[in-house]
């Protein structure tokens, strides 16, 4: 896996010649677009023959800058960052013959699945999706997901705070979308040393899965 770093992207992919998908990637909330948990997709994306571009939104670029904590940005600013950052890979690092995907960790997944639809791109992938705030699972972030005319697919640990198997199968969601669960996995798809699996491991099998769901996605 080689990863290039071009302004304010990452962009990861298998050093190969052949054209492959891309995956335009958004961080979550409180962590960048290096941090641990988004490299090791990229990387395992990379080697499964998937080209990753990762961008940041703007409070994580002021940060970055600044060195000091600053919150999200508004949803319409956080929306708008991704429409940018998508016209940007579909001029400068994706080949328009190749499919094209979006998505992102929690909060980054949350806002391409806003814009899914609307960009008419190939797929979304969302890991770890907050279907709700932590503490809150009456203020559900589900309305548009009802509707989804994208396919999609959600990597979700069955213990995640923010949307846990079993407040997961009371929603009502677009038959588009696709939940992978992964057993005792936490938002961040970490697995407690008593389930008897590891977070390697679960890493591992969302990779594979999101791999294969792009390539069977592809009109």
């Amino acid at each position: 896996m080689s990863t290039l770093e071009h302004g304010l992207y990452l962009i990861d992919s298998a050093p190969v010649k052949a054209l492959v998908p891309t995956l335009v990637l958004a961080h979550g909330a409180g962590a960048p677009m290096d941090s641990d948990f988004m490299q090791i997709v990229a990387a395992l994306l990379a080697a499964r023959g998937v080209r990753v571009v990762r961008f940041e939104f703007p409070y994580m670029q002021e940060r970055r800058q600044s060195g000091k904590r600053r919150p999200p940005n508004r949803q319409p600013e956080l929306l708008q960052a991704w429409r940018e950052a998508l016209a940007d890979c579909r001029t400068q690092f994706h080949d328009p013959s190749m499919p094209l995907f979006i998505g992102g960790k929690s909060m980054g997944g949350r806002m391409a699945s806003l814009i899914a639809d609307e960009e008419s791109v190939d797929g979304l992938v969302c890991l770890g999706y907050p279907f709700h705030p932590q503490g809150k699972p009456e203020q559900l972030r589900t309305e548009h997901l009802k509707t989804l005319q994208t396919p999609a697919l959600v990597v979700q640990g069955t213990r995640d705070a923010l949307g846990n198997r079993e407040e997961a199968e009371a929603y009502t969601l677009s038959p588009q979308i696709e939940i992978l669960w992964l057993e005792d996995g936490d938002h961040d798809l970490k697995p407690r040393v008593k389930s008897g699996y590891t977070h390697s491991q679960h890493m591992q099998t969302a990779a594979t899965a999101i791999a294969a769901f792009m390539q069977t996605s592809t009109p």
